[in-house]
Parts: C-alpha cells; structure tokens; sequence
C-alpha cells in the first residue's frame, strides 16, 4: 500500500522569529498532501509548485508576526484566526473571480498555515523552549521521516465546511501544544541538551513526531478541500482512504 508522506513544516526561509524546518522537506510536504485531494486539483497544484513556495514566502508580514506570537503563548488567538481566514478568503475570491491559476497560487500557499499550526515544535507556551531543543527536534524528524508510518489523522476533517476553517486551526494549535512538553522532557536533561542522534523510535519523541507529522499533512489538504468545494472545484475522483486496524488475535 503508497505510504503518505506528510512532514510538519514551516520553511527556512520565511522570514519568522521561531524556528523553522529545513526547506528541502516543503517538496515532500506538497506532494502527500496532495494525494489525499482530487485528481483534478492535486494536478493542479502540482503545475503551480514552485509559484505556490513563492506566495508562502510573501506572507504578509503582519500575519507572521501575529502567528509567531501566538504559537510562542501556545493557542491561536480569535483575532490571528480570523486573520488567517481572511486570507483563506482571498484565495476564494481570487478563484470565483475567474482568475484561477492566481487563486490556485494563493490557495496552495495557505498549507503554512496548517503546517505551523501542526507543529509541536512551534507551540512552546510562554515559557518557550531551551536553547537548541527545537532544532534537535527537527534533526529528529528529518532522520526518521523513512520510519515513520503516516496516516490519516482526521478523517472528518477532509469534508470540513469553509466555514469551519478558522475554527479548526485553532484546534490544531491546541492538539500541537499538548504534544510540546514531551520535546523539553527528552530533549533537555539535567540542564543539557540531548544529541537526537541518541533518539531511536521506541523515544516517545518518535510518537510525537509521527502523531504531528500525519496532523500536518491532513491539516494542509483539509484546507486546501474546504476552499476548493466552496469554489464549485471538481470534487470527483477523490482517493479513497483505508481503515487499517488490528486484526482479530494478531499478535497472540
């Protein structure tokens, strides 16, 4: 069974006061995100790739900044959010207005949001974390990205209304922030830092960094459906998901 590759990222280049993935993993990003929407816009999206970075990049700066302050107290603000959905919302209009490859560019630029948003990492809390914990976290991630098994984080949310956009990404932030105690527990000891290259996948950081990474990836193509459905977008051949659970005595 294709594997999903997602990875919770917001770009070295973005120009943010907060840490940041390394940017060669953005390309793995945009491509399983896209394998979770219709053909028709995940080929789309994928003609447009490098315009997509170039909008991501372009962020307004007040928004970063909004952002960033937000992810360090570790909740997103009903005013950041509304914020976000307001740009959500450019990219609708761009669309509607006829001017697809633009809103495309706009809407595919939006994954972001839904990146920082997913990311542990970025959600300290007012105390934030010690020196070098956040980017170990990442040469952790990096490292184990072939071991890590990605799935669906929320199946409900690939069918999430436009108007629930704003809501559901203040969610995330909350999801994210219960994960971000277990980087300064594993990665900061005895008042040092602890290489991630002593780290393996039975750490509970790799759960974290699992967990984390399929939010991310669902998180960016729920985003990207809710707009597309709200723009009359085709909808059909839509990839099917698969229920994998244990089976019956497995393991016994």
């Amino acid at each position: 069974m294709k594997r999903l590759v997602a990875v919770v990222s917001l770009f070295a280049t973005f120009a943010t006061p907060v840490a940041a993935w390394p940017s060669h993993l953005v390309e793995p990003l945009q491509r399983d995100a896209r394998r979770l929407v219709p053909r028709t816009l995940a080929q789309l999206l994928k003609e447009r790739e490098t315009q997509i970075l170039e909008e991501a990049r372009r962020f307004p700066p007040e928004l970063v900044q909004a952002l960033a302050t937000d992810l360090s107290r570790g909740a997103l603000s009903d005013s950041t959010a509304q914020a976000l959905d307001a740009r959500a919302a450019e990219a609708e209009a761009t669309i509607k207005a006829g001017r697809l490859s633009e809103g495309l560019i706009q809407m595919g630029a939006l994954l972001r949001i839904a990146a920082d948003l997913s990311d542990p990492a970025l959600v300290s809390g007012p105390s934030g974390f010690p020196a070098g914990v956040t980017g170990e976290y990442y040469a952790f991630v990096e490292r184990s990205l072939p071991k890590i098994p990605v799935v669906l984080d929320d199946r409900t949310a690939l069918k999430l209304p436009r108007q629930q956009l704003a809501l559901y990404w203040q969610k995330l932030a909350e999801r994210s922030r219960q994960q971000a105690p277990v980087l300064r527990a594993e990665l900061w000891k005895g008042g040092r830092l602890i290489s991630q290259r002593t780290i393996d996948y039975r750490n509970p950081l790799f759960g974290v960094a699992s967990l984390s990474y399929s939010r991310a990836v669902t998180a960016i193509a729920a985003t990207w459906l809710a707009l597309w459905r709200e723009v009359k977008g085709d909808v059909t051949r839509q990839p099917a998901t698969v229920v994998v659970a244990p089976r019956a005595g497995a393991g016994e």
